[in-house]
């Protein structure tokens, strides 16, 4: 028996008190997108407008969680989950973006906290998961300093009416998808290509980030806060000078540019010079106001990370390239997102940050894997691929946590198959299968299997 079968076969068990939960977001799952007072946001107006999303889907209905909470909570329940991450939608709570609140919006979570709370379920709320009301988009969107004054705003409000009971809060899921792959790409609502725009867009979440922060302990005693990052990353595809330049421009661009101001390091003066050869900054970093560095800085109590695959960065342009000797697993092993499984880059990436950055706490905020597994026959839903994968991920989690790692949690993602941004819903990353036509929710046995794995703390 090789060493590696040997270590595959040994029971793993996760720390006394990890945490173990599912993840949502709003957009994705709640549907009632205008109704009971809510404004529209920049998705409705990007899934509205033909050609934005690949199957021409909406989240108008999605899984009509608005709707379901009350059945998807005895879900969890039946799962056993121990947390529950979800986004409130701003445009429910503020529907022009600032000013009138909306009663209707804040009684829904609110309906929803005490709900979680009587099935022994800790809610853990992200308060930005990418639907900006519209009428702010109309008035500058996040390019525009006022919308981070705005964030502070919504964060106020929602955080006064249920700091009382929620204890975990989330400012921002990844601004660098809310930046680059939505204002530079131009992938993701609002679709803008504006390589300048999206820098400002950048700066202005990690300032209402830091604003906020602040704000909410003060409405919420003893709670803890953090901000959640997705991560990409990288390994150069051979040893040459050029393939490690990429990684290094992969690297900044990617994590770095995130990474280093919130903690205390200001962006990385690397990529400041790359982006101003780019034309990014045409104007310099005039958008960096005095006392702005260290508001992004200030001390948070954990780190979300969101991962799911790697990249192999190279320079197909560059004359000094060697030989590639870092190859992808085989495409058998790929998800349906054609992201390539490997774990262990999570193990390598938890480390990193750990001994690079050092925050207090870490939580796997989103980790999984989209295929297309539906019921058979019997209507079982046999999605082995999926149990791989988690099963491999949580390994090397489990491992980095042997290096002393501080890992709390794992939130995997998601509770249910749902509207999958651009990609609509074609993309099923669920634990529960949903018929999008009856509302059926059906635990795959992926969920049968994570719920085994809570109840032991391990497998």
């Amino acid at each position: 028996m090789t060493m590696t079968s040997q270590v595959s076969h040994q029971p793993i068990k996760f720390p006394p008190h990890f945490i173990w939960g599912a993840a949502t977001a709003a957009y994705q799952i709640e549907g009632a997108w205008n109704e009971d007072g809510r404004g529209e946001s920049i998705w409705d107006r990007f899934t509205h407008t033909p050609g934005k999303v690949e199957d021409g889907s909406n989240g108008d209905v999605a899984c009509d969680h608005y709707h379901r909470w009350p059945e998807d909570i005895a879900l969890m329940q039946s799962l056993g989950l121990q947390a529950y991450r979800f986004s409130i939608a701003w445009p429910r709570i503020l529907p022009q973006g600032r000013g009138q609140v909306n009663q209707p919006g804040l009684d829904f979570y609110s309906r929803l906290v005490d709900g979680l709370l009587a099935a022994g379920i800790e809610p853990y709320i992200t308060l930005y998961h990418w639907d900006l009301p519209q009428a702010l988009q109309d008035q500058g969107g996040w390019p525009a300093r006022a919308t981070a004054e705005a964030f502070v705003e919504y964060a106020d409000v929602v955080s006064r009416a249920l700091g009382d009971r929620v204890k975990h809060w989330i400012t921002h899921n990844e601004p660098w998808c809310i930046s680059f792959l939505s204002h530079y790409i131009g992938e993701h609502a609002p679709g803008w290509q504006d390589g300048a725009a999206s820098l400002r867009v950048a700066h202005h979440l990690l300032l209402s980030h830091g604003w906020a922060v602040p704000v909410i302990r003060r409405n919420s005693p003893g709670s803890q806060v953090g901000i959640t990052l997705n991560f990409t990353p990288g390994d150069p595809a051979s040893p040459s000078a050029a393939d490690w330049e990429a990684w290094r421009y992969h690297d900044g661009y990617s994590h770095r540019w995130f990474l280093d101001p919130l903690y205390g390091r200001h962006y990385p003066a690397d990529m400041v010079a790359d982006f101003t050869a780019q034309g990014f900054l045409p104007e310099g970093m005039v958008f960096v106001e005095a006392g702005d560095m260290a508001a992004i800085a200030v001390q948070t109590d954990f780190l979300g990370v969101n991962f799911y695959t790697r990249e192999i960065v190279r320079n197909k342009d560059a004359a000094d390239n060697l030989p590639q000797t870092v190859f992808p697993a085989p495409r058998s092993e790929w998800t349906e997102m054609n992201w390539e499984v490997h774990p262990d880059s999570l193990y390598n990436l938890l480390n990193r940050l750990h001994f690079e950055y050092r925050p207090p706490q870490i939580f796997i905020t989103e980790n999984g894997a989209s295929y297309a597994d539906g019921p058979d026959s019997q209507g079982q839903i046999k999605d082995e691929r999926r149990i791989a994968y988690l099963r491999r991920h949580l390994t090397a989690a489990h491992r980095a946590i042997k290096n002393g790692v501080p890992l709390v949690g794992y939130f995997g993602w998601s509770l249910m198959d749902n509207f999958e941004w651009a990609r609509g819903y074609r993309q099923r990353f669920g634990l529960v299968w949903v018929n999008y036509d009856t509302q059926q929710r059906l635990p795959k046995d992926s969920a049968l299997w994570y719920q085994r794995v809570i109840a032991e703390n391990g497998f």
